[in-house]
């Protein structure tokens, strides 16, 4: 152990859920990005968006990046904008490969269904709107991510396949 897994891939591809079964079989400490950040600013990332903007939002992502990546064997899960970032993606790889967590789009349309804590989805055209930015993102996720995981398994199975893969990976990088 000693590199960071860090968890990219679409909402609803599992990055929290396997994240924390992947920690515990690897005794590895799990941080959530997004949470980190809330817990740091005492506020969730709704008001600091609507308080602050994004940009602001962006710049404390990077800082708690930077914070985690100086750390090691953590598994970090990151929101879904964290990796879109070059200069995220270049933190989070200085102690860590990123992994991305590839669910198909039924997959995930089957797991968002019902889901209202998502503001991204918070709309009325929720369907064509998430079939457009799974079109958009994955590109993007498949060109930053060092690994690829099937995610459309249950999390115990992802987060072996993710364990298999990145001891491979670190074993070749070190």
């Amino acid at each position: 152990m000693s590199g960071n897994i860090v968890l990219c891939g679409f909402m609803g591809s599992g990055k929290t859920t396997v994240g924390q079964v992947l920690a515990q079989k690897s005794g590895r400490r799990f941080f959530d990005l997004d949470q980190y950040i809330e817990q740091r600013q005492g506020k969730t990332i709704s008001q600091i968006f609507a308080d602050e903007g994004e940009q602001t939002f962006r710049r404390l992502e990077t800082e708690a990046a930077r914070e985690l990546s100086s750390q090691k064997d953590l598994v970090i899960a990151t929101g879904g904008g964290a990796v879109l970032r070059e200069e995220n993606v270049d933190i989070l790889r200085q102690n860590g490969v990123i992994v991305l967590l590839d669910a198909s789009l039924d997959t995930l349309e089957r797991r968002l269904d019902g889901v209202s804590d998502r503001p991204l989805l918070q709309r009325d055209d929720r369907q064509e709107f998430l079939r457009a930015l799974y079109a958009k993102r994955m590109p993007l996720y498949r060109t930053v991510a060092q690994l690829c995981v099937d995610a459309d398994h249950d999390p115990d199975t992802v987060s072996e396949q993710i364990l298999q893969k990145a001891e491979l990976f670190f074993g070749e990088n070190t």
